[in-house]
């Protein structure tokens, strides 16, 4: 009988992840690391060259030309719709995980959460089927869950959810719609429409929130 081997790509900006995702991962026979990049760029190319029946990725990786985060995801959907994603995040708050569960992300994993988790995601994200880590699982439990009486909850939609993680970031509208190619319009629309979902009036209350939720990261270098 063929033993069953997951093929693996594995993409974070952070060297140390790597390592010890690399070191997690080698215990399992049905996991064999194909290939480690360390922005999109680097991924695609890899990806390019590289098959693989799995994708392990950061959420935020600063630099590449493809971009990162739900612009990354849904590019690499489009050029390798038969390969699995899973997602390491940062982001423990309702609007990012939420955009990657209704992107339909087949793994998220917390980095909240002990590393362990990362092999039964790229086991279950391989078998077409969902793996969400404990703190991702509780997070969007409670996305579903009313905060009051008189208000759902408040649900971004995966483009506004990216346009304010990048703005609040640091980046202009021009250059969040040089990076996601749509117009400036477009992202300024996005923009406010996310504002008046979190009952906001002002950048400052923005920034203030995304501070408050733990979202506020870089997407591009910081010398």
């Amino acid at each position: 009988m063929k033993t069953l081997v997951i093929d693996v790509v594995l993409a974070d900006d952070h060297p140390g992840m790597i390592v010890g995702i690399t070191h997690e991962l080698s215990v399992f026979g049905t996991i064999r690391v194909r290939g480690c990049a360390h922005n999109s760029t680097e991924l695609i190319e890899l990806l390019e060259s590289t098959p693989c029946d799995v994708i392990v990725s950061d959420y935020a990786m600063p630099a590449g030309k493809y971009g990162d985060g739900i612009q990354l995801f849904e590019f690499i959907g489009r050029r390798f719709p038969h390969v699995r994603l899973v997602v390491l995040t940062m982001f423990d708050n309702a609007a990012i995980l939420g955009a990657l569960d209704d992107l339909g992300v087949h793994g998220i994993v917390s980095k909240s959460d002990a590393v362990s988790h990362v092999a039964p995601a790229i086991h279950v994200a391989y078998s077409g089927s969902t793996f969400r880590s404990p703190t991702v699982a509780a997070v969007l439990a409670g996305r579903a869950m009313p905060r009051n009486r008189d208000a759902g909850p408040v649900k971004l939609s995966p483009r506004e959810a990216e346009v304010v993680r990048l703005f609040v970031s640091g980046m202009r509208i021009d250059e969040i719609a040089e990076q996601l190619k749509r117009s400036k319009k477009t992202i300024s629309t996005q923009k406010s429409r996310a504002m008046a979902k979190l009952g906001l009036s002002r950048d400052t209350d923005l920034v203030r929130y995304a501070l408050e939720q733990g979202w506020l990261a870089s997407s591009r270098s910081t010398d």
